[in-house]
């Protein structure tokens, strides 16, 4: 066994370890899913939502191709949680509940919240099946092993720890695959910096257009700022530790922090594809970038870095599925089927859902190896959570938005979403604009269709008498 595969089992190892640790502090189904978390908890657990697979191999690989405008998606995140966090943070507060479906019941009803649970699940679904895969592949490429195996062992792992500890396994594991990346990362960018000779070398050997922050195309830029912004507003994973923080001074202070956590660690990892790219100029797949670089490094800072990568799989494959767990639990077991169930009988089926989840992911993850459907998957996943949040608002602020409005907006938009995303895997473009990809299309079907249906799908009046100047 090669000291890299060491390092990385030993690392699996220890957040396994402390997930079962965990254990200890949770007792209820409130603590499992996340009650009175302080600032470095909630800091420490979303961030998970967004620093994960694509924020490392993915933008490396925009890096690679592009330069340094590939950081504009963790950049954009970052901006979208601010947004969220000054916006929304004290609203979703003031409104009890742990999950966005129960968010979207108090404007738009009961309904609404089932729906938008079931395609919100989903969502949560396709992006850990995507980590899995990450971790999946990254296991072929350090242990030698074949993928099954991978995924199986990593997968088990992932999961076990995070049904020990709910929450809290989720926070104190976070915490330390936060220090592994940013060290990771930053660790890999002074060992490449002296064969690339630093920043002046790659200037002197890269295009201009890797150096400008829009190389990789304003529609492409203005795609994830739109993506971002709308889904960090209706990101379970991102908002559940808001939710159940201690007040709302601290899930704002918190969310703030996050979003600078966040975004310049895409900045790092573009740099790394940029100096991939001057180093091993000749790669035949880009995906390839920083684990190529990687390779070329001595065993142990390999072994630290690749630690590093693996830190932000698990940073996100966690909190993925236990938000997924939480709204199958909360959303649908215990506000719809049980609603009288006991703490006791809620805890056993948040695990038992959390667990299940994780076990689908690593059955999609397996069925989809070698395709690129995961990832159209994935991208019709985001345009799912952006568009929810499209209706929520309406829900919050147009008074005529009706319950059957909004589910039948919610249906359209899906079918619009799937339609744009299969186009163009099949076509190789979009039906419109190469440039009108999925993202544009399911806000502008979301708003339109939601406006639409209300007038022709009235039904008793559903708003929720919160007020929206509870912002």
């Amino acid at each position: 066994m090669s000291l890299q595969s060491i390092i990385l089992l030993s690392y699996l190892a220890v957040t396994i370890f402390i997930g079962v640790i965990a254990q200890r502090k949770t007792r209820t189904a409130n603590s499992f899913h996340g009650a009175g978390l302080g600032v470095l908890m909630c800091v420490a657990a979303g961030t998970g939502e967004w620093l994960g697979g694509t924020s490392t191999t993915g933008i490396s690989e925009y890096g690679y191709v592009f330069g340094i405008s590939g950081s504009w998606y963790s950049i954009a995140n970052g901006i979208g949680i601010i947004i969220m966090a000054l916006l929304f943070a004290k609203l979703y507060r003031s409104l009890d509940t742990v999950t966005v479906p129960g968010i979207i019941e108090k404007y738009i009803g009961l309904n609404a919240r089932i729906v938008s649970s079931i395609l919100l699940t989903f969502v949560m679904i396709a992006v850990g099946t995507s980590q899995i895969v990450a971790a999946g592949t990254l296991g072929v490429s350090v242990f030698g092993m074949d993928y099954v195996t991978a995924v199986l062992i990593l997968g088990t792992g992932f999961i076990v720890y995070t049904l020990a500890g709910g929450m809290t396994a989720v926070g104190y594991t976070n915490m330390m695959h936060l220090v592994f990346m940013y060290g990771g990362m930053i660790l890999a960018i002074l060992l490449t910096s002296r064969d690339v000779g630093g920043l002046s070398g790659m200037q002197a050997a890269l295009p201009k257009s890797y150096f400008s922050f829009f190389s990789v195309g304003m529609p492409k830029v203005s795609s994830w700022l739109i993506a971002s912004i709308l889904g960090a507003c209706t990101a379970q994973a991102g908002i559940q530790p808001i939710l159940a923080a201690r007040d709302v001074h601290v899930a704002r202070k918190a969310a703030v922090i996050t979003a600078f956590t966040v975004a310049p660690f895409g900045i790092l990892t573009a740099l790394l594809g940029m100096a991939a790219k001057v180093k091993l100029p000749g790669l035949a797949n880009a995906k390839q970038a920083l684990p190529s670089l990687i390779m070329e490094m001595n065993p142990v800072a390999g072994g630290i870095i690749f630690a590093s990568i693996l830190a932000a799989v698990l940073s996100t494959v966690s909190p993925i599925i236990l938000a997924a767990g939480t709204m199958i639990t909360k959303d649908i077991y215990h506000r719809l089927l049980q609603p009288d169930a006991s703490d006791k009988k809620v805890l056993f089926v948040s695990r038992i859902t959390t667990a299940l989840s994780g076990v689908l992911c690593m059955v999609i993850a397996i069925a989809l190896y070698d395709s690129a459907r995961i990832l159209d998957i994935v991208y019709f996943a985001y345009t799912l959570r952006g568009s929810l949040f499209v209706i929520l608002l309406l829900g919050i602020y147009w008074k005529k938005t009706s319950q059957r409005g909004a589910i039948s907006g919610m249906v359209v938009t899906s079918m619009i979403g799937l339609i744009w995303v299969s186009f163009k895997a099949l076509n190789g473009s979009y039906p419109i604009h190469p440039e009108f990809n999925e993202t544009y299309a399911s806000v502008i079907a979301a708003l339109f269709s939601t406006v639409l249906f209300s007038f022709l799908l009235k039904n008793p009046a559903i708003k929720s008498k919160m007020k929206s100047s509870a912002l």
